[in-house]
C-alpha cells in the first residue's frame, strides 16, 4: 500500500542513525508482548483479528497494534530507531527498506525462513523477491496492489461518456484527454470540450491528479510514462543507473502540465491540500487514478457514486504500477524468536485469509487473493479493473526499489514539482535531477 505519497516523508530516513541494535539470540522465557506497526486504519481491525487468532495459537505472546497514518509513521519509526525503540515488528514499503538494511536495522529473517521451509511459492510471483538484498532476506510478503481509474458515475453517465476502454498518448491525450475535456465543467455549466468554456472558473475538475507522488508517480505520472516507454532504472531490485532523463518520461510530464493548462486539472499551487478521495468525495472532481487499497473508500462512499476502470492503453500498451509491502523484524527487538513467529503468521494463509475475508487488500498469497476476489463479488463490488490488469501479461510493472530511494524520492519529487509549478520545462528538470540521482551511485553510496 502506498504507498502514494512518498514525497511527504522523503526527508526522514536521512536522519536515521547507522547500526541499528542487533536482536538476542537467546529463547523469549516467560510472557512476551510484541509491538507491530502498521499505517493503514482500515487493515487495523483484520490485522487485530489476525493478532486474536495469533495469541489464541500463542497464548504467551501478546500483540499490541501501533497504528499511525502515513507521514506520523515514518516520522514516528525514524525517532524509534535512533532511540534504538522501535516496533518489534514492522509493516514496511519497498522504497524506505534498502536504507533501514543499511543502517543495520532491519533482522535478516532468511535463516529461520530457511528453517521453518517457508514456501515461497504460495506468494504473488515477483513479491518474495523484492525483499533480498545481498542474498539476505529481510521481509515476507504480506499483500500487493494495482492501479485503475476511478469515476464518479453520475457524472460519467451525465457526460455521455464510457470509460471503459480510454487510450492516451502524450501529444494529444488520446481519447483519455478528450473524457477528462468532457467531465471539466466550469460555474456557467459549460464543459471543457464546449464554445466558451472558461477555463478560469471550474466548478468540476476532469481529473483530480495526484502529482505530489515522489520519484515513482504510482498514482498517475509513472504508470502512463511507463505506457509510453519510460523505464526507470537497469535492473529491478537493486540497480544502479536510473532513467529519469529519458524523453518518454518528460513527454508524460509535460502532458500533465498541459492538462494544468487547459483547465482540466487544478493548477498545482492551487489544489487542494485534501487527498484525492476527499476531494472527488466533495464534488468537486469527476476523475481520479487510485491504487486497489483505496476500494472500499471509494465503493463505500455515502457522498458519491463511484466505480473502476481500466487504466488507459498508451503507445505501449495498458500499464499499471505493481507494488507489495512486508513484515519485518526490527534488529534490536529482544524477542526474536517471538517476533519470527508472528511475521510468520502473517505471511501465511491463516492470517491472509482473515484479510482477504476483510477484504481490505489483496494478499499476497495467491489462494488468499482468489478469497478476497470472493468477498468483494459477495459485496456487489466490482474490481476486475484492479484484478484484470494484475493478470494481465505484461499488464503491470514493479516500482523501483534501490538504495537511496529516500534521497532519490526527493530528487525527483522536487524536480516534478518545478514542472507542475512551470518554472522549469520537463526535459531540463529532469534530466538535472537523474545527473544528481545517478551521482549517488558513483559517490560511493
Amino acid at each position: 500500500m502506498n504507498k502514494a505519497h512518498l514525497a511527504a516523508g522523503a526527508l526522514l530516513l536521512l536522519t536515521a542513525a547507522c547500526g541499528g541494535g542487533s536482536g538476542g539470540s537467546g529463547t523469549d522465557d516467560g510472557p512476551v508482548t510484541l509491538t507491530y506497526a502498521l499505517w493503514d486504519d482500515a487493515q487495523q481491525g483484520a490485522y487485530q483479528q489476525c493478532a486474536d487468532a495469533f495469541q489464541k495459537a500463542n497464548p504467551g505472546i501478546t500483540i499490541k497494534i501501533n497504528q499511525a497514518a502515513w507521514d506520523q509513521y515514518w516520522q514516528n519509526l525514524t525517532t524509534q530507531m535512533v532511540s534504538g525503540k522501535a516496533p518489534d515488528v514492522i509493516t514496511m514499503q519497498t522504497t524506505y527498506y534498502p536504507q533501514f538494511v543499511k543502517n543495520g536495522q532491519l533482522l535478516d529473517i532468511g535463516p529461520m525462513a530457511e528453517a521453518d521451509r517457508i514456501d515461497f511459492g504460495q506468494y504473488r510471483p515477483g513479491l518474495a523477491d523484492l525483499w533480498v538484498k545481498d542474498g539476505k532476506r529481510y521481509g515476507l510478503p504480506k499483500d500487493w496492489d494495482t492501479i485503475a481509474i476511478v469515476y464518479n458515475t453520475a457524472m460519467a453517465e451525465k457526460a455521455g461518456l464510457d470509460l471503459g476502454d480510454l487510450t492516451w498518448n502524450p501529444a494529444d491525450g488520446g481519447t483519455f484527454e478528450k473524457a477528462l475535456a468532457r467531465l471539466t465543467v466550469d460555474t456557467s455549466g459549460r464543459r471543457g470540450d464546449e464554445p466558451g468554456f472558461d477555463k478560469s472558473k471550474i466548478a468540476v475538475y476532469g481529473i483530480v491528479a495526484e502529482l505530489n507522488d515522489g520519484s515513482q508517480g504510482q498514482n498517475g505520472w509513472g504508470d502512463l510514462a511507463v505506457s509510453n516507454g519510460f523505464r526507470y532504472i537497469d535492473k529491478n531490485p537493486f540497480g544502479t543507473r536510473y532513467f529519469y532523463d529519458d524523453p518518454k518520461l518528460a513527454e508524460t510530464a509535460a502532458w500533465f502540465k498541459r492538462l494544468m493548462d487547459k483547465g482540466y486539472a487544478a493548477p498545482y499551487d492551487k489544489k487542494s491540500s485534501l487527498g484525492p478521495d476527499v476531494v472527488l468525495g466533495s464534488g468537486k472532481g469527476a476523475l481520479g487514478i487510485t491504487g486497489s487499497w483505496m476500494i472500499k473508500t471509494y465503493l463505500g462512499s455515502t457522498e458519491q457514486k463511484f466505480a473502476f476502470a481500466p487504466l488507459p492503453t498508451g503507445p505501449q500498451g495498458r500499464k499499471s504500477a505493481f507494488n507489495g509491502l512486508a513484515d519485518t523484524i526490527y534488529a534490536g527487538t529482544e524477542h526474536p524468536e517471538a517476533a519470527w513467529k508472528w511475521v510468520k503468521f502473517l505471511g501465511s494463509t491463516a492470517c491472509q485469509d482473515i484479510v482477504a475475508d476483510s477484504a481490505v487488500a489483496f494478499p499476497a498469497i495467491t489462494s488468499s487473493t482468489e478469497r478476497a476476489v470472493a468477498a468483494h463479488k459477495a459485496a456487489h463490488r466490482d474490481v476486475s479493473a484492479f484484478t484484470s490488469q494484475a493478470d494481465a501479461q505484461g499488464g503491470t510493472f514493479l516500482l523501483p526499489v534501490s538504495d537511496h530511494g529516500d534521497e532519490i524520492d526527493q530528487i525527483v519529487g522536487t524536480a516534478m514539482e518545478e514542472v507542475w509549478l512551470g518554472q522549469k520545462d520537463a526535459r531540463t528538470a529532469l534530466t538535472a535531477a537523474n545527473q544528481r540521482v545517478n551521482a549517488l551511485f558513483t559517490a560511493g553510496g
